[in-house]
């Protein structure tokens, strides 16, 4: 047999044992005799090869068989074969043998110490990595890049920092790798500052239009919320690609651009990229943030085209996607469809509980909830949110504050702020004023001007004013520039007709150049044609078409008993005015264009900026009647089903 295998060319002999080795096992491949033997041993490359297949069959047995053959066969005293077999077992996930067969190597050098940094780094071990570093006698650009890497991809964003700073104090020049992970680590610091600073080295070092490092300074710049820079970095970039087009989409829409991105998502397809599974993430949660639910049914229809809806993250994505347009029972249908594998996936039933909540039904999301724990599911922390959200819009106290004494007692999860404040709002809608502010001072976490704020608008919901100017102080001290704080705080007061306290609070606002979010609501027609209506602006073309069906149907609404509710007019003006005022609040104005346009019968969805008020709640409510028209209006907390004289929230939001 050796003679036969030495008549053999080099390559020929290689692809016989290379095709053989792994047959039945590599035992029966070492059962070689004479110049055979030898050929393999006097060949690293092929010993180095034979390394490498028991990495890509991730086969411990395998590698084992090998390690012992290269040492019996005196192949161990090569430091290209001992770096290549403690490769192996770095990849393979055997840090204590790699660790064991570093410490006897005779012959190290520094691609050995960066092997087994690697490795830690890899396992996550960063302890060990550091303890390997800070020993090393001798480092290179591959050793400082590891460290970078491994901090950045482990979120020790300032560590990651400190070490490219490092690098550089040695006199190192970066390489792509390098300052690809310093970016990353400003991006997650959104460090404006440091990540210029890394853009300056790019550009000394001549990557600046690498594909890995323009990437990474526009995922930066974007993640700063300096949406042009990044879009400015893309540009000049000599190819324009899938990883490109992705970033600015993303940037886009994390940024609150969520109509750029749906734009740029349509200029990627026109030049003629193929939108993979991170474009489609970014582009369902745009069509979410806008609530258009025809361009969301168009993407939904484009990811199945591409054969990429199946995969889980979009299908959470899509679940998320319908439910915030108003169509919970896509959502529903979405979730059902997945299959028995991905139906175990936690984030999964948390965005169908999450849709649940986001629509009231409270009743569902725990149904849903007791079913997943029943299937031996552990929740998350983000699932014991949306459970809470969902019992606090449906006025589930008991049940709210059951799930959260669950959280920390059976499942020992440290509530989070986001926890405290759904809890807050719970307690606070149901009237346990209280108890709400006593939590907020007890609670392990420090406040912030939201969970106040929570309680500011419990307050005015159950009209305590005396509570409210309280918890306002608190609100202003820690988030002077919120426009929502003063203006909850001036309704309280108006309440009362306290107008000189108003007038004192508006002049507040003007000397802090704090301005009122104007109330804004838009609906979608068939086709995905986009109508937008603000309170107070009468530049739409159909503007006196509106206002006379708003007329007629005021008119209709008064023939069943309907009164304008003008105390949610928080000024100091006649109830005329006051009335005018209401009817023309965005709202109203959207419907009344959806009901002259859209065909008789189908569903009306409006969505808004803020929370509805009380007089549009009732009004629309009538109007669902007269009209005999399902309406669907998404404000800034929840949807709101209007049918027949009633809504899904049994009045209470």
């Amino acid at each position: 047999m050796a003679q036969t295998l030495s008549r053999r060319s080099s390559s020929r002999w290689d692809e016989l044992f290379i095709s053989y080795r792994f047959r039945d096992s590599l035992k029966e491949s070492l059962r070689l005799e004479g110049e055979a033997l030898f050929r393999i041993i006097s060949e690293p490359n092929l010993l180095s090869r034979l390394l490498q297949g028991c990495i890509a069959n991730q086969s411990l047995r395998q590698a084992h068989q090998l390690h012992a053959f290269i040492i019996t066969s005196g192949a161990a005293s090569d430091r290209f074969t001992c770096n290549h077999l403690l490769n192996m077992y770095a990849k393979l996930r055997q840090l204590p043998t790699a660790s064991a067969l570093f410490k006897i190597m005779p012959r190290k050098n520094i691609m050995s110490s960066n092997i087994l940094l690697g490795g830690f780094i890899q396992n996550g071990d960063l302890e060990a990595a550091r303890e390997l570093f800070d020993g090393m006698p001798e480092r290179n650009v591959a050793t400082w890049n590891a460290m970078v890497t491994g901090m950045a991809q482990y979120g020790f964003n300032t560590e990651g920092l400190e070490y490219f700073g490092g690098m550089r104090r040695q006199g190192f020049r970066p390489d792509e790798f390098g300052l690809a992970s310093a970016l990353r680590s400003c991006a997650g610091l959104r460090d404006i500052a440091s990540g210029q600073q890394v853009h300056a080295h790019a550009i000394v070092c001549g990557y600046e239009t690498d594909p890995c490092v323009g990437s990474s300074l526009a995922h930066m710049y974007m993640k700063c919320g300096h949406v042009q820079e990044g879009e400015g970095v893309l540009k000049v970039m000599p190819v324009v690609n899938v990883v490109s087009c992705n970033t600015i989409i993303a940037g886009r829409s994390q940024n609150g651009d969520a109509e750029g991105a749906v734009d740029y998502f349509s200029f990627m397809r026109r030049a003629g990229l193929k939108p993979d599974q991170v474009t489609y993430v970014s582009i369902i949660s745009s069509c979410s943030d806008l609530g258009t639910l025809a361009q969301g049914q168009q993407v939904h229809a484009q990811a199945i085209w591409s054969g990429v809806d199946s995969v889980l993250p979009i299908r959470s994505s899509l679940i998320s996607m319908y439910s915030k347009c108003g169509n919970l029972g896509d959502s529903a249908r979405v979730f059902c469809e997945s299959d028995d594998a991905d139906r175990s996936d936690l984030v999964l039933w948390s965005a169908m509980v999450a849709a649940y909540g986001f629509h009231g039904r409270g009743q569902e999301a725990i149904k849903l909830f007791e079913k997943m724990i029943r299937d031996g599911m552990e929740p998350s922390e983000v699932t014991f949110l949306s459970l809470l959200y969902a019992c606090c819009h449906s006025g589930l106290k008991d049940k709210g504050m059951e799930y959260f004494e669950l959280m920390s007692g059976k499942y020992a999860m440290q509530p989070t702020l986001k926890h405290y404040t759904c809890v807050v709002d719970l307690l606070g809608r149901s009237g346990c004023l209280d108890e709400a502010e006593a939590l907020i001072k007890s609670m392990p976490v420090s406040a912030d001007g939201v969970i106040w704020k929570t309680l500011l608008s419990a307050c005015k919901t159950h009209k305590n004013a005396e509570m409210a100017e309280r918890v306002a102080e608190h609100v202003l001290r820690l988030d002077p520039e919120d426009s929502a704080s003063y203006v909850l705080l001036s309704n309280i007061r108006a309440t009362k007709e306290k107008w000189d306290d108003v007038s004192e609070l508006r002049r507040c606002m003007r000397e802090r150049r704090v301005r009122k979010e104007p109330g804004i609501s838009w609906v979608e027609l068939k086709g995905g044609q986009v109508h937008q209506f603000s309170t107070g602006n009468s530049s739409h073309p159909k503007q006196k078409e509106i206002n006379r069906f708003l007329d007629e149907l005021m008119g209709k609404m008064r023939e069943t008993g309907y009164v304008p509710d003008t105390s949610t007019v928080y000024h100091d003006m006649e109830d005329e005015e006051k009335e005018f005022s209401l009817a023309h609040h965005s709202e109203k104005l959207a419907i009344a264009f959806a009901l002259l346009t859209m065909p008789p019968g189908a569903p009306i969805r409006v969505m808004k900026n803020l929370r509805v008020c009380d007089d549009c709640h009732v009004a629309i409510k009538l109007i669902s009647r007269i009209a005999d028209r399902e309406i669907v209006v998404r404000d800034v907390s929840r949807f709101h089903h209007f049918r027949g004289g009633e809504c899904s929230c049994g009045d209470y939001w």
